[in-house]
C-alpha cells in the first residue's frame, strides 16, 4: 500500500524542512517503503519555494509544485491531490502544529470502516481569533452541510483513494474540502491528538480570509441560507399583518390615539435590513454561479518539480 502525504506551504520557509524530516524520521520508524511526499507552494511572499526546490533535490519521493497565484489552503491541497499516486492520502500542515507522531492513531481508525479520518484537539494552541474561527466552522458544517453532530476535524486527516479521486471531480473554483467530503461519504471518524504550538511564525488566516473560506462553504453546498431568508420572510409577514390588525382595532376603538410613526419607521428599517441582507446573499450565490460559468480557475501551476523541464503553466478548470 502507497501512501501519500500532502502539505500546502504558505509563509514556512523556516519551519517546512523542520516538517518534513519529522514526518520522514516517523515514516521510517514504522518501515514504511512505499510513500511520497508533495509540497504545495501557494503563493508565499517568502522563500519557502526555494526551499521546497532544494527538498525535492534531496529526496526522490518528495515533488513541489508552486502555484501562480495565492488560490487558498483549500485549492493548493486539490492540487496537491491531482498529483498523488498513493492508495491513502495523508493531509497536514506546513506549521509544524500537527501531531505526525500520532499519526497512527489516524491510519488505525481508518481501518476501523471508515473512509475519513480527522485528527481533532481538546487544547487548541492558538489564538482566540483562530479557535473562534475553527468553532464557526464546525458549527457550520453541523448546521448547514449536514457533518455528524459529534463531528471534530482539523487540517491533519487521512483519507482513502476513492475520497479523493471523488473531490477531484470537483471543477469549480471555491473548493470547501469538508463539502467535498460530505457529500461523498458520512463514513467519518475522528480521533484525539495532541495539538502542538507552532514552531515559528504566525498564522496566515485573518478575519477577511476566514469569511470567505465559510462562504464557500454555504454558498457551494447548501441552500439553508436561503431558505432561512425565505423563512424570516415569512416570519415578518405575519409580523406585519398582525401589527397592521392592532393598529386598526387601536384606532377603531379609540379614535383619539395616535398612530405611532416611531415603530413604522422602526418596522421599515428591520423589514429593509433583512431584505437588503437577503439580496446581498442571493447576490453571492449568482456572482459565484456566474464565475464558474465562466470556468474560472480553480488553481494555475506555474511550475513543478515532477519533471526535469517542468515549466508549463497548468489550468483547472
Amino acid at each position: 500500500m502507497k501512501y501519500s502525504f500532502v502539505i500546502p506551504c504558505y509563509r514556512s520557509e523556516r519551519t517546512i524542512r523542520s516538517v518534513v524530516q519529522e514526518l520522514i524520521a516517523e515514516i521510517e520508524k514504522e518501515r514504511l517503503t512505499d510513500y511520497e511526499i508533495i509540497l504545495v507552494n501557494d503563493c508565499s511572499p517568502d522563500g519557502v519555494w526555494k526551499v521546497i526546490r532544494e527538498l525535492a533535490q534531496e529526496y526522490s519521493f518528495l515533488n513541489g509544485i508552486n502555484l501562480a497565484r495565492n488560490f487558498g489552503q483549500h485549492a493548493a491541497l486539490l492540487a496537491g491531490y491531482a498529483k498523488t499516486t498513493g492508495d491513502i492520502i495523508i493531509s497536514l500542515d506546513d506549521d509544524g502544529q500537527a501531531p505526525i507522531d500520532e499519526l497512527y492513531k489516524l491510519l488505525d481508525e481508518l481501518n476501523n470502516d471508515k473512509d475519513v479520518v480527522y485528527a481533532y484537539f481538546d487544547e487548541i494552541k492558538q489564538t482566540g481569533f483562530r479557535r473562534f474561527g475553527t468553532y464557526v466552522a464546525t458549527r457550520m458544517s453541523q448546521l448547514l452541510l449536514g457533518a455528524p453532530k459529534d463531528f471534530k476535524g482539523s487540517s491533519f486527516y487521512v483519507a482513502k483513494r476513492f475520497v479523493i479521486n471523488e473531490m477531484l471531480r470537483y471543477n469549480n473554483a471555491y473548493p470547501y474540502l469538508l463539502g467535498l467530503v460530505l457529500r461523498t461519504t458520512r463514513k467519518i471518524g475522528c480521533v484525539k491528538t495532541n495539538h502542538r504550538s507552532r514552531l515559528a511564525g504566525t498564522s496566515g488566516y485573518n478575519l477577511k480570509s476566514l469569511f470567505s473560506l465559510w462562504l464557500n462553504g454555504f454558498t457551494a453546498f447548501s441552500v439553508k441560507p436561503l431558505e432561512l431568508g425565505a423563512l424570516l420572510g415569512v416570519i415578518f409577514a405575519v409580523i406585519g399583518f398582525i401589527i397592521v390588525i392592532v393598529t386598526v382595532v387601536r384606532k377603531l376603538c379609540n379614535p383619539t390615539v395616535a398612530v405611532g410613526w416611531t415603530s413604522i419607521i422602526s418596522v421599515i428599517l428591520i423589514v429593509g435590513g433583512i431584505l437588503l441582507l437577503m439580496l446581498g446573499l442571493i447576490g453571492e450565490y449568482v456572482g459565484r454561479i456566474y464565475i464558474c460559468l465562466n470556468k474560472s480557475p480553480q488553481y494555475v501551476v506555474r511550475e513543478d518539480t515532477f519533471t526535469a523541464d517542468s515549466d508549463p503553466v497548468e489550468e483547472r478548470q
